[in-house]
């Protein structure tokens, strides 16, 4: 296989959705990070052969927001850019989709990642008022339209559809993301203070990671006031146990164990990383980043997506003999807190390896001190697009960092899906 080079990467900061649309439109974001990074190239942005971004929630005139971006960007008309969604995983997907082009010879430098502003999720009218605007549509004379606008129930105008919501709710399973953390923690039984335990200690990693610069690749967003957002805005110094048993559950308000508080934040954000063939890291001198050794998608029950990574990662470790633990730092994107203890649990249970992943049995611990080393998505956010771009970003400084081998990234798509990354520093 052909060696898959990344040579650089950046991203914006997170910013976690207050009470309304952000400041920052989608493309606003891809561009801004994008531009950042392609100015300290030696190439120019028409140079690249392809953009490709990855993008869940792309609003209605945003369409194929990857073409929009690479023309802000100023590739140039010649230069192809286009969209792909795979739910949590849209940005990891972005670089696979660059990986095989490269491979294939059809390209040979490569913008790609991943994008979402989750806070501009719109609101729908729901079927009843779309059946109401379409009758009023119909009807020809003034008064037939006054009668129909007083048939008009307030009710079904103030009932709108969520959108956000209805994009996290498994159009099979009719579960929201939320609920399939739940089942996961039923059947692993895991427990409210496992899962706040593990997110203070998210916010903890990563308020250590801003004070100790571990987030260079973040470069910094202005708005059209001059504003500057230069940090990752929904960690919190201040996380504690204490207080994150204040808060109650949200998905299964009776029985539940999870809250807001210990589930991935809602936030708006960009990520790019470029790849490179090695005949275009001769032809521009590049200094890669690391390298992309392999990846694997995986499917499973939508009802239990989380596991996702388990079923992405383990293929991999087979394939290069490996296991668990000859894998120097792992990012497993926090969707939820009770999502990564299972897929840790998981690992652990020797009837979930023989009648899962075919294991003779159990693949043993993860050590935690290798897992999610600056903090995960519970303190940094979750823009869906992005993530999967972020943590394969990130994780090759973790390696540079300390000197490492190599590591895993892997991620849980809704859907019932995982995707996972085999990376080594260069």
């Amino acid at each position: 296989m052909k060696p898959i080079y990344i040579v650089d990467g950046a991203r914006t900061p997170f910013l976690k959705a207050q009470k309304g649309p952000g400041v920052f439109a989608a493309s606003d974001l891809a561009t801004q990070a994008g531009r950042a990074l392609l100015l300290r190239q030696p190439f120019l942005p028409s140079d690249l052969d392809e953009v490709i971004l990855g993008c869940a929630a792309a609003s209605p005139d945003e369409t194929n927001i990857g073409r929009m971006v690479a023309l802000r960007l100023g590739c140039g008309h010649k230069v192809p850019g286009w969209t792909v969604m795979r739910n949590c995983a849209s940005g990891m997907q972005a670089l696979d989709s660059a990986m095989a082009n490269i491979q294939l010879g059809r390209s040979g430098l490569v913008l790609a990642g991943g994008v979402d502003a989750l806070s501009r999720a719109p609101l729908l009218y729901n079927e009843t008022m779309v059946r109401w605007f379409a009758a009023m549509m119909s009807m020809r004379t003034v008064n037939e339209k006054i009668g129909h606008f007083f048939k008009l129930r307030p009710a079904a105008l103030l009932n709108p559809v969520i959108g956000l919501l209805k994009g996290l709710t498994d159009p099979v399973v009719g579960l929201l993301m939320g609920q399939t953390a739940e089942n996961l923690a039923w059947k692993f039984g895991i427990n409210r203070q496992q899962m706040d335990e593990f997110s203070v200690r998210s916010h903890q990693r990563a308020e250590a990671g801003r004070v100790a610069g571990h987030f260079k690749e973040i470069v910094p967003l202005v708005d059209r006031d001059g504003k500057i957002y230069a940090e990752d805005d929904g960690v919190r110094a201040d996380a504690s146990l204490a207080g994150l048993a204040k808060l109650k559950p949200f998905f299964d308000k009776k029985y539940g164990n999870i809250t807001a508080a210990n589930s991935s934040q809602i936030t708006d954000g960009a990520a790019w990383l470029i790849l490179a063939s090695e005949e275009a890291v001769k032809k521009w001198q590049l200094k890669p980043l690391g390298k992309i050794v392999d990846s694997e998608w995986a499917g499973l029950d939508p009802a239990l997506m989380g596991l996702g990574p388990v079923h992405a990662v383990t293929p991999i470790l087979q394939r290069h003999g490996f296991g668990l633990n000859d894998i120097d730092a792992w990012e497993l994107n926090e969707a939820f807190a009770a999502q990564v203890l299972a897929c840790q649990a998981a690992w652990q249970a020797d009837d979930y390896c023989r009648e899962q992943l075919g294991l003779p049995t159990a693949l043993g611990k993860l050590n935690d001190e290798k897992l999610n080393v600056d903090g995960g998505a519970v303190a940094i956010g979750h823009p869906v697009g992005a993530s999967g771009a972020r943590i394969v970003l990130h994780l090759l400084h973790v390696l540079r960092r300390g000197q490492l081998k190599r590591g895993i990234a892997s991620i849980c798509i809704g859907g019932g899906l995982g995707g996972a990354m085999l990376v080594e520093p260069c």
